[in-house]
């Protein structure tokens, strides 16, 4: 699929219907208290950049998220594609677009949080594929059955 991916204001219709729908696809795998979500409003706050693909036309079909934690280490957040456009691709590009900013930022480290459920095999697949290796919980995120965390050391 042919698509562009760019850095956007989450606060966009399009953007927050994405983030609406990622939530809706999230909510039966994990309980509430294990689901890290940013709303469209905190995606908007410093140190945050949202990526989105749109397709040919220009609808918005994929975003993943990067947020700074300080000079060194960034988070993935709010990694989602459309269903209807998955196994495309999309999300190794808003991954790889991510990635690039972190570098652009001189970021060391690259960690996430993702389900550690059935349904999330395809998230795993796209972080491994690119480099991402499993650790344990970081920042304030508890260790629990629900949660995968992963990490990848980017180089200078």
């Amino acid at each position: 699929m042919r698509a562009v991916v760019a850095a956007e204001s989450p606060l966009t219709d399009e953007v927050r219907g994405l983030v609406a729908a990622l939530n809706a696809h999230l909510q039966p795998l994990s309980p509430p208290e294990f689901q890290f979500q940013l709303t469209a409003e905190q995606m908007a706050g410093e140190g945050v950049t949202v990526f989105v693909a749109r397709d040919a036309v220009g609808r918005a079909v994929a975003m993943g998220s990067l947020k700074a934690h300080d000079d060194a280490l960034g988070e993935v957040k709010r990694m989602f594609v459309d269903p209807a456009v998955r196994g495309t691709g999309l999300g190794r590009l808003c991954l790889e677009a991510v990635e690039a900013k972190a570098r652009e930022l001189g970021l060391r480290r690259l960690v996430l949080e993702t389900g550690n459920t059935p349904g999330f095999e395809p998230a795993w697949r796209i972080y491994e594929r690119a480099g991402f290796v499993r650790r344990g919980a970081f920042l304030d995120y508890p260790d629990s059955p629900y949660s995968r965390f992963y990490e990848k050391k980017l180089q200078p």
